[in-house]
Order: structure tokens, then sequence, then C-alpha cells
């Protein structure tokens, strides 16, 4: 394997993470089917980040990439793994009580949060661009969440929306985290082994939480067919995402494509409506195209 691969053009990269968004939207259209179907939310986690663990490990292998993990840096590599777990079981929580497209939108809110834990933690100052977009961003999601009409008392959630809602924030806060110490304790750490170790600490702790009952009825199994299928296929199409993108990463110029991957939501929002019957109103999807431009134009800030 060449040191410095080539960068693939531009429109087959795109390319390439359109469809691995649009296969992560799925992914989460299909873990609603489960949970609909009575599966439990930790079954679905660590059905997915068992199958994608064993397909790390087989690219950790195929590189030949080594496995010991550098002196210093396995108590921050576990703390990446817990709290990807964390960010897994509240964003599948999300979606099995809120349409799964605006659990994707306050899931993906991670690069807003990332600029302000940055600085918050002594980094550069975001930039007036950045504040506008960030003032942006929550105007957006004022009206995703349809607050108007909730505060205005035109319309009754329920009390699933507002623990929905807690947990997809909750899901992208961790992810923050994760990603902040990723950059800046891990970074000297190769992808695949990084990512392998974290998806099997995902999967011991999910299976250490559902075995000690901490969560009742996590662990059930879906009660047809059609639930166990919805689970082989969030299973495959999470690994084959996680594949693709770790042995691809060095050809796809992440730095400029990136935002590309926003489309996930998108996807979210168009299954959503055609598998599950999920539609959102006008107010609610012109918040979406708000939220998700502002990330987009977040993503592109040449200073962050």
């Amino acid at each position: 394997m060449l040191d410095s691969p080539t960068a693939l053009p531009r429109h087959l990269a795109v390319g390439i993470l359109c469809f691995t968004g649009t296969l992560s939207a799925v992914n989460h259209v299909a873990a609603r089917v489960a949970f609909d179907d009575g599966a439990g939310v930790l079954l679905a986690v660590l059905c997915r980040s068992g199958l994608s663990g064993l397909a790390l490990f087989c690219i950790v292998l195929w590189r030949q990439l080594p496995l010991r993990l550098p002196a210093g840096l396995g108590r921050w590599q576990l703390a990446v793994g817990l709290l990807v777990a964390l960010q897994s079981l509240c964003l599948y929580s999300a979606v099995s009580r809120i349409p799964v497209a605006v659990a994707l939108l306050l899931g993906n809110l991670f690069p807003f949060m990332l600029v302000l834990l940055t600085w918050a933690l002594g980094g550069k100052a975001p930039t007036r661009l950045t504040g506008f977009l960030m003032v942006a961003i929550v105007l957006g999601l004022v009206l995703v969440l349809d607050l108007p009409a909730v505060l205005g008392a035109e319309t009754d959630m329920g009390p699933e929306w507002s623990i929905g809602i807690l947990f997809a924030l909750g899901g992208s806060s961790v992810f923050t985290v994760a990603l902040w110490i990723t950059d800046h304790r891990l970074s000297s750490l190769a992808g695949p082994v990084r990512g392998m170790y974290t998806i099997i600490t995902v999967f011991v702790s999910t299976m250490v939480v559902g075995v000690a009952e901490v969560l009742p009825q996590s662990l059930h199994s879906p009660g047809s067919w059609v639930g166990w299928t919805a689970l082989a296929t969030l299973s495959l199409l999470y690994a084959t995402t996680f594949s693709i993108l770790f042995i691809l990463m060095p050809r796809l110029d992440m730095a400029r494509n990136a935002p590309v991957m926003n489309i996930e939501p998108v996807a979210s929002l168009v299954l959503g409506a055609w598998i599950l019957g999920q539609y959102l109103n006008g107010w609610q999807l012109l918040g979406g195209a708000v939220v998700l431009g502002s990330i987009v134009a977040l993503a592109y800030s040449k200073r962050q």
C-alpha cells in the first residue's frame, strides 16, 4: 500500500460519500422498524457493533497494522469507546421515540458543539462567520422542533417527544467530547486501529449493561421476522459504511468533501416519509434546511 495514496476524482469521492451517507440513513430507518417490532435498543447496538468490530479487525489484519497501543493512550481510547457506546445508545433511543430525520438532525450537531468545546478548552475563538452560522443553527432548530406550536399549545407531542429530543442532544454532546479526545489525544493512532478498539469497547460495554439488566427489556428480541430482518439490515449497513470509509478514507480528500456526509438527514427525511410515514410540516422542513446548510457551511469554513 502506498504511503501517500492518490486522491480519487472529486466526483467519485463525492459519490462514495453520498452512498455511505444514504446507507447510514437506511440503517437508522431499519433501526426504527426493528424497535417498532419490539427489539431492544441494546440488542440493536450489540448487533451493529459486533459485525462492525469484526469488519474493522479484518481491515487491521489486512493492512498489517500494529495492534499494540502506545503508552499512555489506553485510557483515552477506553474513554472514547465508552463515549461512543453512550452516543449509540442515546441516538437509537431517540430514533425509537421521534422521527428519524429529527433525531439525525439533532445528532449531527456535533460540528457546532465541537467548535464551542474547543473554544472553551483554550482553542481558537469562533470567527464572526462561525458565530453567525451558530445563531442560524439555533433558529433552525426552533423550527425543526416545532417549538412555536408546542409553546403555543397548538399541538401535543407527548412525553416521548421531549425525551427523544434529550436523547438526541445527549448523543451529540457525548460524541462531541469523543471527537475532541480523538483530535487532541489519539490523533497519532492509525484510524482503523482506533476504530476497531472503539467498536470493541462499544460491544463489550453494551454486553455488560445488557447482562446486568441495568436497562430492562433493552435486549428484548423482535416480535417477528420483520424486526429480525431490520436488525440484520442495520448491522450489515453499519459495517459496510465503516469498512468503506476506513478503507477509502485516505483517498476521499475528507478535508474538502466531508460536508457531503450531511446528506444523511436529507436521505432519512425521504426514507422516513416513504417507509415509516413520518412527515414533517413546512416550517420543520425549512428549519432542517437552515440547520443542514449552516452545518455544511461551518464544515467548509477554512479557519475551522
